[in-house]
């Protein structure tokens, strides 16, 4: 039986790469990986590693040619499509975008193509601002259809009190979830 395509796109969350990473193994058994990057994660060095180590990284995961341009993001509309997008980490800038359709990125424009086909993105956002300016995005993309969220709560409240991360060991369980048309629940978690 042959896998269905999930396209995975990492925004400029560094810090959450490694529970990423620490993912798509699993993720591989059960779908084909493509990984999709925005011009941050695709050009910035962090104190988390180098651009260039997670392109190599998300190869040697994925088996796939990391996408990082709006033209080649476009063909995830109709001339390849995915069967789900998975974002994350999801930025509260992209997260931003997605709420008041920006598409200036391969992210953003794999979303856009991707949600022509009706199929589901998935959100697994990393924000150090959930809890203040980003929260009416999250409510924007909560109410609408073909968007799923990863259970998220606060990952650390005393030290960063408006931060929320999703959950990154329910990545699978939501992306299979989301393929049903379901959202996986509780969305909102007490802590990560």
């Amino acid at each position: 039986m042959e896998k269905k395509r999930l396209g995975v796109a990492l925004c400029g969350s560094y810090c959450t790469y490694e529970k990423l990473f620490a993912a798509l193994p699993a993720l591989r058994r059960d779908y084909d990986l493509v990984p999709i990057l925005s011009d941050t994660a695709a050009e910035t060095d962090s104190r988390f590693g180098t651009a260039v180590d997670h392109i190599h990284r998300l190869m040697e995961l994925s088996g796939h040619k990391v996408v990082t341009t709006v033209a080649e993001a476009e063909a995830f509309g109709p001339k390849a499509p995915l069967d789900a997008l998975l974002i994350a980490p999801c930025t509260g800038n992209t997260l931003a975008k997605l709420a008041h359709g920006v598409t200036d990125s391969a992210v953003t424009m794999a979303a856009k193509a991707h949600l022509r086909n009706g199929k589901p993105v998935v959100i697994a956002f990393s924000t150090n601002d959930g809890l203040s300016a980003s929260a009416e995005n999250i409510g924007r993309l909560l109410n609408r259809k073909h968007y799923f969220f990863v259970p998220f709560g606060q990952d650390d409240p005393a030290q960063k009190p408006y931060s929320l991360q999703a959950d990154f060991t329910l990545l699978g369980d939501t992306v299979s979830a989301a393929l049903e048309g379901r959202q996986i629940q509780p969305v909102l978690r007490a802590k990560l």
